[in-house]
């Protein structure tokens, strides 16, 4: 059984651990940024997205438990003009994968968004992310576009 839980505040300066790790890792990466620069875009994409830390965001970060166990966190916003939210992060812990956790954290956000009329997720899943992608498409989405980019060499 998985349960979707808000944040608490206490939980909130690991995830951002984590996430700026993580998140710099994939600029630096896809967008040919020095590791530098590509923890100052984290820094800032996440300071613009929780200003104020937890407290009155248009962005929602989930905590995704089993058993009581923490095995992931689930970052989201909804956009109610068009009854749709968009994943920002999604993550199981290495050592909790290949236990269905992905596929059943987002059949339950997928009940909990019903419950308040959203109709549609939106995601971007890095290209070299096949793990992902793969679990994107077996719970029932579909590739919409692609994202790309060209460095501009002097």
């Amino acid at each position: 059984m998985i349960q979707l839980r808000p944040m608490t505040s206490n939980e909130y300066p690991a995830y951002c651990d984590y996430f700026i790790d993580d998140y710099s890792c994939e600029i630096a990466e896809n967008y040919s940024h020095s590791m530098d620069r590509a923890l100052e875009i984290a820094n800032q994409d996440l300071l613009r997205s929780f200003p104020n830390g937890l407290e009155i965001n248009d962005h929602e970060l989930l905590c995704i438990e089993s058993d009581s166990e923490l095995v992931g966190y689930l970052w989201h916003s909804i956009n109610a003009n068009d009854k749709s939210t968009f994943i920002y992060d999604f993550f199981i812990f290495p050592s909790c994968r290949n236990n269905g956790y992905g596929k059943l954290a987002i059949t339950a956000l997928e009940s909990q968004l019903k419950l308040i009329g959203i109709e549609q997720i939106k995601l971007r899943v890095a290209y070299q992310n096949q793990r992902a992608l793969k679990l994107y498409q077996e719970v029932g989405f579909a590739i919409s576009g692609y994202n790309m980019s060209k460095k501009i060499v002097s």
